[in-house]
C-alpha cells in the first residue's frame, strides 16, 4: 500500500485545483505562504496549481512575487514559468457587498478561497459567503486566530457550518504541518523506549516553549491586538501540547486523530482552575538584541499602550485524567529574549532507589525534543569521567533531517487536496479558546500583574516579583 505522500502525488498530478488568495499583498503571503507552495511544488513537481492573487487595489508586482518565490524555493525552471504563466491578480474589495456575488460567481470548480485576511475580516466576508450560491467543490482556507474568544469561535462555526460542510473547511495552523510537531507521534508511539514511560507514574513535569529573540518587528497591527497568549499559546502551543498528551491513534486517520487531541484537550484545565494563579504576563522593556538597540515595546511603532498587551506569556495546566493526573505543565511563549527555543522538555521522575556510595545524587534524565533545530536530546545519568563514584550527565544527541517541505508547504498540500489531516477541526478550535478563558477573564480583570524584562534577556524572574 503506498504512503500518503506517494498517494496524495499521484492524486494531485491528475488535478489542477486553483488557490485564490485574498489579501495577496499582505507580508504573510511574501513571507510564508507562497515560500510554503514553492516548497511543495519543488518537492513535487508534477503538482500543478492556478494561483490568483486578490487586493483591493490594483497591483502589478504579483507574478513576479511569484516567480521569485517559487524560484528560491528551488522549482524547476519549466514547473516556475508554467505556474507564473497561469498565474493572475484581481483587483477586488471582498468586503463589499455588491462585489463579492460577481466574485464568487467567476471561481472556477475545485477552488480553494485562501483568507490571508485579518480575523474580523475574514468573518464578515464568510457571512456574507452563507448567502450566495458557491461553485461546486470551494474549499476555504482560514488562518488564525479563529475567533476572537470562545463564544465568537463558537458563533464563527456556526456560520461556517452553513456555508460548508466542515472536511471542506480547513483552519490553518502551520505549526501542525511542522515536521518535528509531527514526529511526536512517531517518537511517542514507534518506540518501546518511550512509549511505556509516557505517564505520570515517571514524569515529573512538561514545559513547552517557543521563545523568539526577534521582537515587534513591524507587526503591531495585528500583534498589539493578540498578544503572546493568543498569537501562541492559544494556538500553536496548545496544539503541541495535545499531541504531546493525547492516546495512540490506531491510524492517520483524520476524525482519530482529531478525535483524540479533541479528548485530551476537554480533559485540560489550567492548573487548580485558577486562571489568575495559574499565568504570568510581561512584555519587554528598552534593551539590546545581538547588539542593536530595540525599544520598549510600548514605544515601537503602532503599539497602543492602553491595550496592555503582553509580550510573553507563561501558563500552567493540568489535565484530569488517569494518564497525567498530578503532572503539572507548563507552556510559555516570548519575544525579545536572548535566544530562539521551541521545545518540549520532559522531565522525569528521580528513580526510587539509588545506590549508596556516590558523591552525589544523580541527575533526572529529561528528553528535549528541539523543533528548531530538529533534533532530540536524551539526558541521562552515567558515572562521571573523572570520578566514577560521581554522577554526570551526558546528552545523546540525534539529529533530525529537515525537511524539504515546509509546515505552509505541508498545510497547503492538504488544502489544495482536500485532505483535512492538517487542518484544525472546528472543535479543536473552540476547545483551545475554553481552556484559556480563565486566563483570559483573570487578565482582563487586572488579576495577573503586568511585568517587565529587559529586550535580550532570558524574561522576568517571577520568583522575585
Amino acid at each position: 500500500m503506498p504512503d500518503r505522500s506517494t498517494k496524495r502525488q499521484q492524486e494531485a498530478a491528475d488535478r489542477v485545483p486553483t488557490l485564490v488568495i485574498l489579501g495577496a499583498t499582505s507580508d504573510l503571503v511574501s513571507r510564508l505562504l507562497l515560500p510554503g507552495l514553492g516548497s511543495l511544488l519543488a518537492a513535487e513537481p508534477a503538482r500543478r496549481v492556478n494561483v490568483v492573487g486578490v487586493g483591493r487595489r490594483p497591483f502589478e508586482g504579483w507574478n513576479d512575487i511569484v516567480r521569485t518565490s517559487l524560484s528560491e524555493a528551488g522549482v524547476e525552471a519549466d514547473c516556475t514559468e508554467r505556474t507564473v504563466q497561469a498565474a493572475r491578480y484581481l483587483e477586488c474589495d471582498v468586503t463589499d457587498p455588491d462585489q463579492l456575488p460577481g466574485f464568487v460567481a467567476d471561481l472556477p470548480p475545485d477552488a480553494v478561497l485562501y483568507f490571508a485576511l485579518p480575523p474580523s475580516v475574514t468573518m464578515k466576508v464568510v457571512a456574507q459567503l452563507a448567502d450566495l450560491p458557491l461553485p461546486e467543490g470551494l474549499r476555504l482556507g482560514l488562518e488564525k486566530p479563529f475567533g476572537e474568544g470562545l463564544e465568537s469561535a463558537r458563533e464563527f462555526n456556526r456560520v461556517l457550518a452553513g456555508v460548508l460542510p466542515e472536511e471542506r473547511i480547513h483552519r490553518i495552523d502551520h505549526f501542525f504541518g511542522d515536521s518535528t510537531v509531527l514526529n511526536i507521534l512517531g517518537f511517542r508511539f514507534a518506540n518501546r523506549l518511550f512509549q511505556p514511560v509516557w505517564n505520570n507514574q515517571n514524569i515529573e513535569r512538561v514545559d513547552i516553549v517557543a521563545d523568539e529573540k526577534l521582537a515587534l518587528e513591524g507587526r503591531a497591527g495585528y500583534y498589539d491586538t493578540a498578544g503572546a497568549l493568543v498569537d501562541m499559546i492559544q494556538s500553536h502551543l496548545l496544539l503541541v501540547f495535545a499531541m504531546t498528551t493525547m492516546e495512540e491513534p490506531t491510524r492517520m486517520d483524520p476524525v482519530e486523530l482529531h478525535d483524540l487531541m479533541s479528548h485530551t484537550l476537554r480533559a485540560t484545565q489550567v492548573r487548580g482552575a485558577d486562571g489568575a494563579a495559574a499565568s504570568r504576563r510581561a512584555r519587554y522593556s528598552a534593551g539590546s538584541i545581538e547588539g542593536k538597540d530595540v525599544p520598549a515595546y510600548v514605544d515601537e511603532e503602532g503599539v497602543d499602550p492602553d491595550n496592555e498587551t503582553e509580550t510573553l506569556a507563561e501558563v500552567d495546566l493540568e489535565i484530569r485524567n488517569s494518564r497525567w493526573a498530578g503532572v503539572p505543565f507548563t507552556l510559555r511563549s516570548g519575544k525579545a529574549l536572548s535566544q530562539d527555543r521551541r521545545r518540549i522538555v520532559v522531565t522525569f521522575k528521580a528513580v526510587d532507589h539509588l545506590m549508596e556510595g556516590f558523591g552525589n545524587t544523580a541527575p533526572r534524565n529529561r528528553i528535549i525534543i528541539d523543533m528548531k533545530p530538529d533534533q532530540v536530546l536524551v539526558e541521562v545519568a552515567t558515572n562521571g569521567a573523572r570520578n566514577s563514584f560521581c554522577f554526570d550527565q551526558t546528552v545523546l544527541d540525534a539529529r533530525i533531517e529537515e525537511a524539504s517541505i515546509t509546515p505552509y508547504g505541508e498545510i497547503l498540500a492538504g488544502v489544495l487536496d482536500g485532505d483535512p489531516l492538517l487542518s484544525i477541526r472546528a472543535d479543536l478550535a473552540e476547545e483551545c479558546w475554553r481552556v484559556l478563558a480563565p486566563v483570559l477573564q483573570a487578565w482582563e480583570e487586572g488579576k495577573v500583574p503586568m511585568q517587565e524584562y529587559p529586550a535580550g534577556s532570558d524574561g522576568p524572574d517571577w520568583d522575585a516579583a
